[in-house]
């Protein structure tokens, strides 16, 4: 790939992403899993690790391979290991679903799916792991930010750990008394460190530094952000010691998860403080539509984060967690992973493209390869419809939730077709459009060259 500081494989770990997105909500509208069966049917179980794996992980597995290097001003430790890694994470990701399926007997053969997948798809994502944290070590001592993501490491390697366990226990590999508690009781640990830590705690360490640099806001250490990093950190160790030891000695869980809940929610507060400190401070007085959206998306967080304290005070958690859950992932951690794309997307493309021909000849900016009064109506109709579907899944009501979701299918397929549109310069003027073969980059596979 042209450009020494891009990687290679970020556009292929973005594009399966999206295609797993769009598979996610296909299922949905189909009425497959949540809320139309149970939380814990293998249906939903199903659409739950396609959205959080398959969309979620992988999207921010591509954005860290990138930008890692970026926070610590290193370059990553192993630059080809993302290939072998994101082959892993998709056999290991279909081997889990074969799984699943297989609990109900959807299918019927005797391979042992669910233990072959999350073992295939762990080793994925020690991989990554290993390759994100020699980055980060090789660059001691490393900013906020960059801290923010080693917690969110941290919590993935706890998230995968626990899923060996479940993986195990389901397939009935083990009969240990310790590891089938765990399995019995340890599921709402395993989704908090997953969305909450491992998502969450990663986003929000990477959107200071992305909305810093989109917004062309000053990045000042403030005490606000050091307590919402120690919030945040404390609430990750709270789970992953405090979580597991409860199961071993018998314990409640929910003492954990209260108080797990309560740091979270000191750093959520901060993290807003600190986002609209950023949106007051830009320098580039019109805001650009991926950070318009991105706001929208720190909205459906505070509104989730409200949501679950009241049902926490309330003791009626379990009855609207999928909806909460559902709100988080596709409110805030979708919407603002769709809001940034647009415009990483257009960064990286013009890297490639422009980088190497700047001083040489007239450029366009990055702005001009997207068209932003085409995409927006699709980011709204998402918004509107994740907003729908978020109702009518606290309301119960499966068949305007399946209506709704068709809505967040539409838009996403018009965001998609956007990204297209801005990864072959579609927007760019033909005067502009670079000689060779950087005219045309390579939606998914990377170019060979390097």
């Amino acid at each position: 790939m042209i450009g020494a500081s891009l990687s290679r494989w970020t556009m292929s770990y973005f594009s399966v992403a999206l295609l797993s997105l769009l598979g996610a909500e296909a299922l949905m509208v189909s009425g497959f899993g949540f809320p139309s069966r149970p939380i814990t049917a293998p249906q939903t179980l199903v659409l739950v690790h396609l959205t959080v794996i398959g969309w979620l992980s992988l999207l921010m597995s591509g954005a860290l391979i990138q930008f890692v290097p970026v926070l610590v001003a290193k370059p990553l430790a192993h630059p080809d290991l993302p290939a072998v890694a994101l082959a892993l994470l998709l056999i290991g990701l279909a081997g889990l679903i074969a799984g699943f399926l297989d609990i109900p007997g959807i299918s019927s053969t005797s391979m042992p799916w669910l233990p072959f997948g999350a073992m295939v798809l762990s080793a994925g994502f020690v991989l990554n792991l290993w390759n994100l944290g020699r980055t980060l070590w090789s660059a001691r001592p490393i900013g906020l930010p960059a801290r923010f993501v080693v917690a969110g490491l941290v919590s993935l390697a706890g998230v995968v750990a626990l899923g060996i366990v479940f993986s195990l226990t389901l397939a009935r590999w083990t009969t240990s008394e310790v590891l089938t508690t765990l399995t019995a009781h340890g599921v709402a640990l395993h989704a908090a460190l997953g969305l909450g830590g491992w998502l969450g705690f990663t986003a929000m360490g990477v959107s200071y530094r992305l909305l810093a640099m989109f917004m062309l806001a000053p990045e000042e250490k403030r005490w606000t952000s050091r307590i919402a990093l120690g919030a945040g950190t404390a609430s990750i160790v709270v789970l992953l010691v405090g979580g597991p030891a409860c199961l071993l000695f018998g314990l409640k869980l929910d003492h954990v998860l209260v108080v797990a809940l309560l740091m979270a929610s000191i750093c959520v507060v901060l993290y807003g403080h600190d986002v609209v400190r950023l949106y007051r401070t830009r320098k580039r007085r019109h805001m650009e539509l991926n950070t318009r959206m991105a706001a929208v998306a720190l909205g459906g967080l505070g509104i989730a984060a409200l949501l679950l304290l009241a049902l926490a005070a309330l003791g009626d958690v379990a009855r609207y967690i999928g909806a909460v859950v559902f709100l988080v992932a596709f409110g805030w951690l979708s919407g603002l992973g769709l809001a940034k794309l647009y415009k990483i997307v257009a960064f990286l493309t013009w890297l490639q493209c422009y980088g190497p021909l700047i001083g040489k000849r007239a450029t366009p900016r990055v702005q001009d390869l997207a068209d932003e009064p085409r995409a927006m109506p699709w980011f709204w109709l998402y918004f509107a419809s994740v907003g729908a579907a978020s109702v009518a899944a606290f309301l119960d009501t499966p068949l305007v939730f399946r209506i709704a979701a068709l809505g967040m299918l539409v838009a996403t397929a018009g965001i998609c077709a956007e990204l297209v549109r801005i990864r072959t310069l579609k927007s760019v003027p033909t005067p502009m459009l670079p000689e060779g073969v950087q005219a045309r980059p390579r939606l998914i596979l990377p170019s060979l060259e390097r």
